[in-house]
């Protein structure tokens, strides 16, 4: 994958790092000439580095934003997260942006306006890992110093699947490995917790619990329903 870090600080440098290291491609657009001249004393040649502001399409494009796969804006201002990142979707056309939010408070504004909002530089890496590797699922959050995953899984639409009336919960819970929990559906733009006679559908997003290492099995029990 293509990938475009807006912010050259040490969350920047750390995600540059361990995405190269998994084979990845990177950019860091990067403000600071300072900042810039320490990257590239400490990061591998095959990092792009580019010397400008990250909310500035001209910039995004310059840092390769045509085949980007992810956008990732890192900086310290939750204003340049959320501007670059919004560029990035509307105007660079990139498929998926993360933002880092430093104020809390100012999540639910970053997720009503489509972007991925997270704290964590360490679940920032696991979304860019899991949508490498598992498509349409993507870790959500690591819960209980990681014995916990919640993850998200879209179950796949399908075609011959027009005027099906759905599974409940209960009939899909013996396909999912013991050691995972369905707690929540997304419908649309609305999310609601389920219970046993909760329909799913294809299109929805299911909210899953379950031990680490059993992601893939909940995917591969999910995307195969019909």
């Amino acid at each position: 994958m293509h990938i475009i870090i807006n912010g050259g600080g040490k969350i920047g440098e750390y995600l540059a790092t361990k995405m190269i290291a998994s084979g990845h491609r990177v950019a860091i657009i990067e403000q600071s000439k300072r900042k810039i001249d320490q990257l590239a004393a400490k990061l591998p040649q095959q990092v792009l580095m580019i010397l400008g502001d990250g909310c500035d399409s001209a910039f995004q494009m310059d840092a390769g934003a045509e085949h980007a796969d992810i956008f990732v804006a890192t900086t310290g201002a939750d204003d340049a997260n959320l501007v670059s990142c919004e560029i990035a979707s509307l105007v660079s056309k990139i498929p998926r942006v993360i933002a880092r939010v430093n104020t809390p408070k100012n999540e639910r504004i970053f997720r009503r306006l489509g972007i991925e909002a997270v704290s964590s530089t360490s679940i920032i890496s696991r979304l860019i890992e899991v949508e490498a590797t598992q498509g349409a699922m993507h870790a959500v959050m690591s819960l209980t110093q990681g014995d916990l995953v919640m993850t998200e899984v879209t179950i796949p639409l399908c075609s011959d699947c027009v005027g099906e009336q759905g599974k409940t919960v209960a009939e899909i819970k013996p396909l999912l490995p013991e050691e995972s929990l369905l707690v929540a559906v997304g419908k649309g733009e609305s999310l609601a917790i389920v219970n046993g006679s909760t329909v799913l559908q294809p299109g929805d997003a299911v909210m899953v619990v379950s031990k680490q290492g059993f992601e893939e099995d909940v995917r591969a029990a999910l995307t195969q329903l019909w």
